[in-house]
């Protein structure tokens, strides 16, 4: 079952505004500008992600689960991010569900306050099963830089 949580009006008012100032270079607790192409028409499309770092490695969560931005990305395999002066090409790598339930725990213990009710249910205090069973629910991807884009 495929797991889309349309966001509100205002949810999407919001999140063009962040964008906007991401795209600027200004970050509002770790939102990144993340630039796909569109699978169905080829123009490039804009979204705000929160970018996470661990050990090293970059990764985005889509808590909204099967996203329009998600299937441009799988499809694409490469997506842009940054702010549009320092924006990089990154190469985008879905991670397995046996991989995710640690990514998704740090990604709850910092935007739990912004993404509450939009993560399959799960909360900071979910447990290891309840973390494994959203797993197949939410998508996460690694990113690796490729090139500088602009």
């Amino acid at each position: 079952m495929t797991r889309y949580d349309a966001p509100s009006g205002l949810a999407r008012a919001g999140n063009a505004l962040i964008r906007r100032l991401a795209e600027h270079g200004i970050s509002i607790a770790g939102s990144t500008a993340l630039r796909v192409r569109g699978r169905r028409t080829g123009q490039p499309r804009s979204v705000v992600v929160n970018m996470m770092t661990v050990d090293g490695r970059r990764y985005v969560v889509a808590p909204r689960g099967e996203t329009e931005w998600v299937r441009n990305a799988r499809a694409a395999g490469v997506v842009e991010v940054g702010p549009r002066r320092h924006r990089r090409t990154a190469q985008i790598c879905e991670i397995s569900d046996d991989a995710k339930p640690a990514l998704l725990q740090r990604y709850l213990d910092r935007w739990y306050w912004e993404v509450k009710g939009h993560m399959a249910g799960l909360t900071p205090n979910s447990s290891p099963e309840q973390l494994r069973a959203a797993a197949p629910h939410i998508p996460v991807f690694a990113l690796a830089d490729t090139e500088s884009s602009t």
